[in-house]
């Protein structure tokens, strides 16, 4: 197929209506396919926020520490053997 000019290779011999929306559509998806697991990371970071939150906040109600943290304030000391 030969083009003479821009318009030409716009009009693609009489099937623009077709090849550019597939081009489109092409694209669309790369874009969404690249992206999902960028959104997709995000969303469970924040979910794992979250719940690591509330796992801190009801060992704090319990009086009980997370292993690696600091004991709690009011947390009793520990007995000796």
């Amino acid at each position: 197929m030969n083009f003479t000019g821009l318009h030409d290779f716009l009009a693609m011999g009489g099937y623009a209506a077709y090849v550019w929306p597939a081009y489109a559509v092409f694209l669309a998806v790369l874009i969404a396919d690249s992206l999902a697991p960028t959104v997709r990371r995000r969303q469970v970071l924040r979910d794992l926020r979250a719940q690591l939150a509330r796992q801190a906040a009801r060992h704090a109600r319990k009086g009980a520490t997370i292993p690696g943290s600091a004991p709690h304030p009011s947390a009793p000391p520990p007995r000796s053997a």
